[in-house]
C-alpha cells in the first residue's frame, strides 16, 4: 500500500481539474522509493534510502505551456489556476495537441518486495571478492540501485490513469594498471524489478576483471577501414544514440538542417535493414502502457527494409507535424515536464547466423560492449568495451578498446548483414534535457558493417 493508494485521490483530482480556462490541463503526482549502494574499490562507500512525494501541473493555453512542481499535495486547485495564468503569459497563438481518446487504467499490481539490505551487501560484497582476487586491479567502482514508481495521471480530457514501476540496475567497472598501462573493463545489467537478473553475475564479474588485466598485454588496434562485427549490445547502443536520438520529433522540429535529411521513404540501409522503437514489449526497463501524456504505448517502426517510415512523438509535436502519436513522452520524474524520449530502440533479428557472419572475412574486427561515446547530429564516435582481431573467418586475439567513428546514415547504409540472434542491454539509462538517467533499453542481434573507420592507439 502507497501513500498515493487511497480512493479519494481520483476525486480530488477530479475537482481540482474543474472550472479553469485552458486548453488542456493535466496533474501527474508520483510516489517514489528507491535505494542504493555504491562501491569505490574495497570500500562501501555510500548506502541511501529515498522516498519522495510529489506531483506537478502542466497547462496549455493558446499555444503556452505552464508548468508548476510541488512536494504538498494539498491546495491542487490553486496549483493548477498557477500553471494555468502562466500558460496564459506564454500563450500567443494556437494550441496543437494530437486528439487522443482518454483512457482509464488501474495498474493493480503489489509492488516488489526487494531482498533486505544485508543480502544486497552480501552479494556485492562476494562481487567485489572476486574483482579484488584477480592480480594488477588499481581500482574499480560499483553500483546498485532498486526502487518503484506509482505515477496518477489525471487530465481535463477525462483521463485518469495509475501505473507502477519497478526498476533494478547494476553496474561495475575494474581499472587495471601495470606500470603506465592502465585499461578498464565494464558490465551493466538491469531489469524491471527483478532482482534475480543481478544476482547470479559471479563468472561474469570475474571475467570483466580478468579481461581488465589482459587488456594491459593486449596489442593496440592499428587504425583503418575494417569490416567489423558488432556485438548486440555494442549495436544496440549505436542505434540508440546514433539514429534513435535523430528519430525524436522534437530535435527534428526544431532543426532546419536534420528536417532535409530526415524526411520520411528516404533509404537510409538494405531492405535487410529494420529498426524499431516500442513501450509494449514486457520486461523491458524501457516498458510500460501509457505515456506521461496518457497516450497508450505502441511500436513504431523507425526503418523499415531501410526506408525511414516514423519517428517518436508527444502530443504537440505530431500535431505540428501532422503525423500520428507513438506515445514517446516521458518525464524523468515529476520535477520535469514529459518531453520526447525513447523507450526500447531495437534492430530487428535477420537471416545469418555468427559464423555466417564473420566466415568470409579475411581480416576485421569484432567489437564488444562500449564504455563511452559522442554523437554530434549524424556524426558518432564510440569506444568498444572490448575488440578482437577477426582472421579468416575466426575470432583470433584481444587487442585493445577500439574506437568507431563516422556518419550514422553512411554507416546504416553499409550494414551489409544482420544476425538471427538478439540481446538486449538493460543496464544503461538515457539523459536528455537534464532528465537522467530515465530507465530504457535498446539491442540488435549481431551486425556486419563493410568498411567502418577504426582507431587504435
Amino acid at each position: 500500500m502507497t501513500y498515493l493508494s487511497g480512493k479519494d485521490i481520483r476525486q480530488q483530482l477530479t475537482e481540482a481539474l474543474r472550472g479553469h480556462k485552458a486548453d488542456y490541463v493535466e496533474i501527474r503526482l508520483e510516489e517514489s522509493e528507491t535505494s542504493r549502494l555504491h562501491y569505490r574499490g574495497r570500500t562501501l562507500e555510500e548506502v541511501t534510502a529515498n522516498h519522495h512525494i510529489g506531483g506537478n501541473v502542466r497547462a496549455l493555453v493558446a499555444g503556452g505551456w505552464g508548468f508548476v512542481s510541488f512536494n504538498d499535495l494539498n491546495q491542487l486547485g490553486a496549483k493548477v489556476e498557477l500553471a494555468v495564468s502562466q500558460a496564459r503569459m506564454a500563450g500567443k497563438e494556437t494550441s496543437h495537441l494530437a486528439p487522443v481518446k482518454p483512457e482509464v487504467y488501474i495498474d493493480d499490481r503489489s509492488m516488489p518486495q526487494f531482498p533486505p539490505l544485508t543480502t544486497k551487501k552480501q552479494l556485492l560484497d562476494s562481487y567485489n571478492e572476486l574483482i579484488w582476487a584477480t592480480p594488477h586491479v588499481q581500482t574499480s567502482f560499483m553500483t546498485y540501485s532498486d526502487g518503484w514508481k506509482h505515477v496518477i495521471l489525471a487530465t481535463t480530457e477525462g483521463s485518469y490513469i495509475e501505473q507502477k514501476r519497478p526498476d533494478v540496475t547494476f553496474r561495475v567497472t575494474v581499472v587495471a594498471r601495470d606500470g603506465g598501462e592502465v585499461q578498464q573493463a565494464n558490465l551493466s545489467e538491469g531489469s524491471a524489478g527483478e532482482f534475480s537478473a543481478i544476482s547470479n553475475l559471479h563468472a561474469r564479474v570475474k571475467e570483466i576483471a580478468q579481461r581488465a588485466v589482459a587488456m594491459l598485454s593486449a596489442p593496440p588496434v592499428k587504425g583503418g577501414e575494417y569490416t567489423i562485427i558488432l556485438d548486440p549490445i555494442l549495436a544496440g547502443v549505436f542505434v540508440h544514440e546514433a539514429f534513435g536520438h535523430l528519430s525524436e520529433s522534437d530535435f527534428v522540429y526544431e532543426n532546419p538542417r536534420l528536417q532535409e535529411i530526415m524526411v520520411m521513404g528516404r533509404r537510409f540501409g538494405g531492405k535487410h535493414l529494420n529498426i524499431v522503437d516500442g513501450a509494449l514489449i514486457p520486461n523491458l526497463r524501457g516498458s510500460y502502457l501509457y505515456d506521461d501524456e496518457g497516450v497508450p504505448a505502441s511500436k513504431s517502426y523507425l526503418v523499415r527494409e531501410g526506408l525511414l517510415v516514423g519517428r517518436l512523438h508527444s502530443r504537440e509535436t505530431a500535431a505540428k507535424m501532422g503525423e500520428k502519436t507513438s506515445g514517446n513522452a516521458r518525464a524523468f520524474s515529476y520535477r520535469f515536464p514529459p518531453i520526447v524520449r525513447m523507450t526500447n530502440t531495437i534492430i530487428e533479428p535477420g537471416q545469418a547466423s555468427f559464423d555466417e557472419l564473420i566466415g568470409d572475412i579475411k581480416e576485421g574486427i569484432y567489437a564488444k560492449n562500449w564504455y563511452g561515446g559522442t554523437t554530434s547530429m549524424e556524426m558518432f564516435t564510440f569506444s568498444a568495451g572490448e575488440t578482437y582481431m577477426i582472421r579468416n573467418g575466426e575470432v583470433a586475439e584481444l587487442l585493445r578498446p577500439a574506437i568507431l567513428t563516422g556518419n550514422v546514415f553512411t554507416t546504416l547504409e553499409q550494414i551489409d548483414a544482420i544476425g538471427n540472434d538478439l540481446d538486449m542491454n538493460q543496464g544503461g539509462g538515457c539523459g536528455k534535457g537534464g532528465q537522467v538517467p530515465l530507465p530504457v533499453s535498446n539491442g540488435s542481434p549481431h551486425i556486419r558493417i563493410h568498411r567502418c573507420l577504426v582507431g587504435g592507439r
